[in-house]
């Protein structure tokens, strides 16, 4: 068994792996310190890259003072890097395998089949999705990209308007519950990272796709690794004429989108140097997004443009490891509530700026690990409906029209951490000090603790006390169109959460059960009293306090591992989630959001290889949601259960792949979010090609 020293630690080299994920490290017998940028711990992953057993290669002994680099490998799950073994933070991985397997053609849809994970879609093929963690809304959790914070403060509704392609991302980790010390405000209810890498070889390859309802997609990615550097760059456009049309015979929910991804890095015995650019720029048609029955559109319109940046570091030696990183993020957004038409309802513009700047640092000394930063981050909104009136009008780029309102605030936190690692026991504590520029917020901190134990090599016993905050966004704050009525004087969002577990890991066979219970206060949600009639519009308030509890359940069959006489089936994964949440709903009152949630949510996923080459991968999802929502006649109906089937057909060369695709296989008629019915069988085919 691995046992850490503080003052000396010694970790392993390797470039290179097999595709099973016991292939290496069951001959080494030896768990692996692992260190990868990264901000999350696995619970499980497709590989079982770690073992636990004691090393008898002498050869591989000897190599010290070096760095194992495996980027299927997610080590941090606490503000200082801990191996798997040692974490006492469980999040869930979809690996890199998971995503080239999937019926999804983006990382929206994927995140469906996380269990923990509520994808709430207003149109398909990430064309606008709220995601939520755990009964959640979508403006509680925090995405991340290779670790930097992409939320927009002004609305987490176009949060996923990646830059950067599925074939990528080479993990997307999901940490369930709040994790106010370990990234800040915004991650009240969970966190969710998308890792990127450029490719470990020189390397070109490109993507076609063609579907239902005129769905076309090319993308194209190359690199060059040159010694120590690695750049890459990337760039797709998608198209589709959507599945629905306005009472017009318009089209309302056609898209079209470009991306561009430029990405870098640079390796050598002292420090690591990781850098990205992106730009995403998206517009669809929104139906009924935001209709409501005083406003019955059906034929709005949404673009929205961004750009991503960042540069970060890693030192390598010496006993204090710094982790320096600076960022800036711009959002724009134009929304047309009638298509095309600003003579009756003027075209809504908003334009944020995000600049960041943090310092993570740890060092080891006789007690553990110890973990200290800081970070500073601005939000800086113009528009012309969101925020107070400037002193000063500023232009609106390709019109004769001025930002005339805005709002500017920072947010400063710091953060301490101790991590104690002893053999079969983790213990980490810390907490994070967090004050906003915005309504003369008061220093306030938020501590947490995670605990885990280790019961031989199979069984993992966890628990955790955490809280975080959420500062309002400022549609929230400031919204007030047709149908909706915002309060600028909106408190913070603040949660406690107490969870436990038990994870077990034998060869072929896992299983995880987790337990969890929030408590909310100051809980901010849309709500529309509809006894008011056609008075009725939706208001921005402050619940009071909610209460959630929820359990979940995973279970993997590896079936190569298990009966390896057997070629046909390879994987079975089953999982299930419950929560249930006793606030009361007052008769007439409708919430667009904190009051609707996944009550039940199943996921079976089974993986195929009729063949060699070929591969089939079936998934099932059966939801059943919470709450109601409300037609265009002021009636509200209650949301239906449904059971959709999505499958994937792969065959897989060395250098080329084809693949077909079925999503909603069986054409299920359902709704993910209120007037926006969902389309039925969409079928996509495709091929991709390295060189």
């Amino acid at each position: 068994m691995y046992r850490p020293q503080f003052n000396k630690r010694q970790a392993f080299v390797f470039r290179h792996f097999g595709n099973k994920g016991y292939s290496l490290f069951s001959c080494l017998g030896r768990e692996v310190v692992c260190s990868v940028l990264s901000v999350a711990t696995l619970t499980y992953a497709s590989a079982e890259s770690v073992s636990t057993a004691p090393v008898t290669a002498d050869s591989v002994a000897t190599k010290t003072d070096k760095e194992l680099t495996l980027e299927e490998v997610s080590v941090t799950g606490s503000r200082a890097p801990l191996t798997k073994s040692q974490a006492a933070r469980m999040v869930t991985v979809l690996d890199r395998s998971d995503i080239q397997q999937a019926p999804v053609q983006s990382v929206n849809d994927l995140l469906k089949y996380a269990v923990g994970v509520d994808v709430r879609q207003r149109g398909p093929i990430g064309t606008q999705t709220d995601i939520s963690v755990r009964g959640g809304t979508s403006e509680q959790i925090i995405i991340l990209l290779n670790g930097i914070n992409i939320c927009d403060p002004q609305t987490g509704h176009n949060v996923m308007d990646l830059p950067t392609d599925l074939s990528e991302i080479i993990r997307i980790e999901v940490l369930e519950g709040p994790a106010g010390r370990i990234y800040g405000t915004s991650s009240l209810v969970g966190a969710i990272n998308i890792v990127t890498r450029p490719a470990a070889e020189t390397s070109t390859d490109f993507t076609l796709e063609g579907g239902s309802y005129g769905y076309a997609k090319a993308s194209g990615r190359t690199n060059l690794k040159a010694g120590r550097w690695n750049n890459q760059v990337s760039a797709s456009y998608s198209r589709s004429d959507g599945y629905s049309r306005s009472q017009a015979g318009s089209l309302n929910t056609d898209f079209n989108a470009t991306k561009a991804f430029y990405q870098g890095s640079y390796e050598d015995p002292d420090v690591n140097v990781y850098w990205h650019l992106g730009f995403a720029d998206k517009g669809w048609g929104s139906s009924t997004f935001f209709a409501s029955p005083a406003w019955q559109a059906d034929d709005q319109y949404q673009n929205t443009t961004k750009w991503m940046s960042a540069i970060q570091a890693e030192t390598k030696r010496g006993r204090l490891h710094l982790h320096p990183a600076i960022y800036w993020n711009q959002n724009r957004d134009r929304y047309e509530g009638y298509r095309g038409k600003p003579e009756l309802m003027k075209f809504n513009y908003n334009r944020t700026n995000i600049y960041g700047v943090s310092l993570n640092s740890y060092f080891d000394w006789a007690a553990g690990r110890t973990a200290v930063g800081a970070e500073v981050r601005n939000e800086d909104l113009v528009s012309g409906n969101l925020g107070e009136p400037l002193s000063k009008p500023r232009p609106i780029s390709g019109t004769d029209r001025d930002y005339t309102l805005g709002i500017n605030r920072t947010n400063i936190s710091a953060h301490l951490e101790h991590n104690l690692l002893l053999r079969q026991f983790t213990l980490s504590a810390g907490l994070v000090a967090v004050k906003n520029s915005w309504a003369d917020m008061d220093m306030s901190v938020y501590p947490g603790i995670d605990a885990s134990l280790r019961l031989g090599s199979r069984w993992l016993l966890h628990t955790s006390l955490n809280t975080s905050l959420r500062m309002p966004s400022f549609t929230e704050m400031y919204y007030k169109l047709q149908g909706f009525s915002a309060d600028p004087h909106l408190k913070p969002e603040e949660m406690t959460a107490v969870e436990g577990g038990v994870s077990y890991h034998a060869n072929g066979f896992s299983a995880t059960a987790t337990g969890w219970y929030h408590h909310g206060k100051n809980m901010i949600d849309w709500l529309m009293d509809t006894r008011l009639g056609d008075e009725a519009v939706w208001q921005s308030v402050n619940h009071t306090k909610i209460n959630s509890v929820g359990i979940e359940a995973t279970t993997e069959l590896d079936f190569r591992r298990l009966l390896p006489a057997q070629q046909l089936l390879s994987r079975l994964r089953v999982s299930y989630s419950y929560i249930h949440q006793d606030k009361e709903q007052e008769q007439g009152l409708v919430s667009q959001y904190a009051l609707e949630y996944l009550r039940h949510k199943l996921i079976a996923n089974a993986l195929l290889q009729p063949m060699r080459k070929l591969s089939l991968n079936l998934n099932v999802r059966w939801q059943d949601r919470q709450g109601s929502y409300t037609d265009f006649d002021g009636a509200a109906h209650d949301y239906k259960p449904y059971v959709l089937t999505d499958a994937r057909l792969t065959w897989q060369e060395k250098t080329w792949k084809v693949y077909a695709e079925a999503n909603n296989l069986f054409n299920i008629s359902y709704r993910d979010y209120g007037l926006v019915e969902q389309p039925g069988i969409w079928l996509v085919g495709g091929c991709s090609f390295r060189l």
